[in-house]
Order: structure tokens, then C-alpha cells, then sequence
């Protein structure tokens, strides 16, 4: 048995009891005995250049060590790859190093990848209709929202949707990868965190049509075709209106349910996704999702709030999922104290979550990796 596993053991019925009398004061749902036995603990990390496996075993270890039970490394940046195919530019291929020495050390990996963007120059060249377009006709190829990289693409688009299944597929076929974790798997935000938006110099009260997609050409055939309504020309303020805004989480749900779940259970894979708490404003309808698991992105400094905010949209993801898929907590490691770690850690299980995934392994101080440990252990 593993020490890790053993701690978690002998101090499981100690803290179920504690845990229980939380959630009867907390959740209005029935109260569930959190079993802390079969809870997994999870990382981000990003790819390192030039490590060799040994390198990554030694670079992983700290991450076994604390008790993290599986590794979400970034494989696809919506620019270059870092594993081997006939798909994607190709950077290094840091995954054939990295996964072997992350199963040697016994966590799971999974390969995290971004969905929708796609900064690819040659895509960019050669495709241009695959990109979305915003409410006032512009495509994010011209006028991205926020930052460069922002060129999210069409998910209507058949083309667009054989892109992405084929990066899905191009890692699904990887024997030694464990699942696949989706990232940016949403439109642009049409609405930023409230603590972001003084970064860009912008106040979004409601929904403006400069920061709202997918309007190309594409979509508005089909949203037509299906009502009758042309969104731009013939709605005065689309955004409001409630069939075009469930024709946009429609699409992201169908290219998920329908397109990218079925490629990774071709092969056997798991697969997730990080998802935002304020799923409306990315046109992220998860709960409605076939996915293994959800890594809900709760970085409560972005929304200006405390850390029982974390507890509160677990529970809330917890209780809106349409099938019993565990949620991980995200948590954003950088601005929280070892203390709020602690805090933030067990909000996450008071509201349901069946583990925690920090944000991200390069902003872990020695400290914060004790703090990880010992409530990993604990």
C-alpha cells in the first residue's frame, strides 16, 4: 500500500465525521458521507523543453511525493504540439518522455490540450472562414477580443469540427496516455471576470456585440434554416434573445457529445474538460456534457470573491450535472496563501468535489507543496 494511501486511510473516519457536520450546515442537499479515501488530487503543468525522461521523473516526483494522483500536462497550445503526429507542428516530444516517468512514479496523466483556438499560421493562411465572428461582423482574425491569441474558431463549421476530432484522435490513439482534457472548449468570453476587466481597460455591464460570437456565416444559416431568423439582421439585440443564445451552448455541447467523446471512447480514453463557473458568458453549457470528469476553473480572486465562493459553485456544478461525473475543483494556487490553500482545499470537498486540481505546478513553493501534502494525507 502506498503512504499516501495508507494516511488517507487511517485518518478517513476522523474526518468524514468532521466533514459531515459541514455539509449539513452548508448544502441543502441530503447530506453525503465524503469517503476521503476516493478522493484524487490533480496538478496543471505545463511543457518543459529539453528535459530528458529522467529529468521529468526527477520534476514529477514533488507532485507524487505530495500525494497528486494524476498529471494534466498541456500537449496542444493551439500553436504547437508537444507529441509525436501527422496533424499539428511539432515543437518537441516532451509527452513520450513525460508520461512514461509520470506512470513510473504512479499518477495518471492526461494529456490537456486547447479546443478551440487555433493560432496555427498555416490554418490561418489557408482556412479563414473556420474563424468565429462577433456581433458586429468581425472576425476574431481581424479584431480578437483581449489578447492576440484569442482566434477562437468556428464550432459549427463541419471542417472546424474534423480539425479538432482529429486532434482528439491524435492523441486518443497514444497507448500511453491515460484520457484527454479539453481546454478552451467555449467560445470567447462575452462577459470578462469582474477582477480582469480593469486589466484591459474595459467595463462590461451587460453583453456587447464586439466581445459576443459565433456569428459567421455558417452559424447564422443554420440558426436560420432551423427559425427563420437571421440573428444580425433581423434581431435588434441578439444576445437577448434566448433561442440564438441556446443555438451558441448547443453548439459547443454538440461538438462535444456528439464529435469529440465519441473520438476518445474510440480508444478507450477518459475524458475531461475545464469548465468556468460562469459557463453563460463562454456559451459553456457543461452540465449538459457525456464527459468523464469537469475541472471547474474556481479562481475566486478573478470574481472579486472569498474562498467560500469555491464551495458554493461546487455545489452548484455538483448539483446541476446531468449525470454523476466527479468534479475537481480548480483552484489558482499563485494568490492564495498557504492558510488559503487549506481554506480553498476544503471549501472544494464541502461543496461536493470528489478532489482538488491546482493551478499551476510552476506556482507551488515549497510551502504550498507541504500545505498539499498534508491535506492530500490528511
Amino acid at each position: 500500500m502506498k503512504k499516501r494511501q495508507f494516511l488517507k486511510t487511517l485518518g478517513h473516519s476522523a474526518l468524514a465525521l468532521a466533514v459531515t457536520d459541514v455539509l449539513l450546515e452548508a448544502c441543502s442537499r441530503p447530506q453525503q458521507q465524503i469517503n476521503r479515501n476516493q478522493l484524487k488530487s490533480w496538478i496543471w503543468i505545463r511543457p518543459i523543453e529539453g528535459l530528458s525522461k529522467d529529468g521529468w521523473k526527477d520534476k514529477l516526483a514533488k507532485a507524487s511525493d505530495a500525494g497528486i494522483d494524476g498529471i494534466l500536462m498541456e500537449v496542444y497550445n493551439s500553436t504547437w504540439s508537444f507529441f509525436e503526429n501527422e496533424h499539428l507542428p511539432l515543437k518537441e516530444d516532451i509527452l513520450a518522455k513525460a508520461a512514461p516517468a509520470c506512470h513510473e512514479l504512479g499518477m495518471e496523466f492526461h494529456a490537456w490540450m486547447w479546443t478551440m483556438p487555433c493560432n496555427i499560421p498555416a490554418v490561418i493562411e489557408n482556412h479563414p472562414h473556420w474563424y468565429a465572428v462577433n456581433g458586429l461582423d468581425e472576425s476574431v482574425l481581424d479584431k480578437p477580443a483581449y489578447v492576440d491569441y484569442y482566434r477562437f474558431l468556428c464550432p459549427r463549421h463541419p471542417e472546424v469540427q474534423d480539425f479538432i476530432r482529429k486532434n482528439v484522435s491524435a492523441l486518443a490513439r497514444i497507448p500511453e496516455i491515460d484520457g484527454i482534457h479539453l481546454d478552451y472548449v467555449r467560445l470567447p468570453d462575452v462577459i470578462l471576470a469582474e477582477a480582469l476587466q480593469p486589466k484591459y481597460d474595459i467595463v462590461q455591464d451587460r453583453e456587447y456585440p464586439q466581445y459576443d460570437y459565433c456569428y459567421s456565416a455558417y452559424c447564422r444559416n443554420i440558426f436560420k434554416e432551423e427559425t427563420g431568423i437571421d440573428p444580425l439582421a433581423d434581431l435588434a439585440n441578439p444576445s437577448s434573445n434566448d433561442a440564438w443564445r441556446q443555438f451558441r451552448f448547443d453548439s459547443i455541447t454538440l461538438l462535444v457529445n456528439d464529435i469529440l467523446v465519441p473520438e476518445a471512447k474510440k480508444y478507450d480514453k477518459q475524458i475531461s474538460a475545464a469548465v468556468f463557473p460562469n459557463w453563460q458568458s463562454v456559451r459553456q453549457q457543461w452540465h449538459r456534457w457525456d464527459l468523464d470528469a469537469f475541472y471547474p476553473m474556481l479562481y475566486n480572486n478573478f470574481y472579486n470573491e472569498n474562498i467560500d465562493w469555491i464551495r458554493k459553485q461546487t455545489q452548484s456544478g455538483v448539483d446541476a450535472l446531468k449525470n454523476n461525473a466527479p468534479i475537481f475543483s480548480g483552484v489558482y494556487v499563485s494568490e492564495l496563501s498557504a492558510e488559503q490553500l487549506e481554506k480553498a482545499y476544503q471549501a472544494a470537498i464541502d461543496g461536493g468535489a470528489k478532489g482538488v486540481s491546482f493551478f499551476d505546478y510552476g506556482a507551488i513553493s515549497d510551502q504550498k507543496w507541504k500545505t498539499i501534502s498534508k491535506l492530500i494525507s490528511s
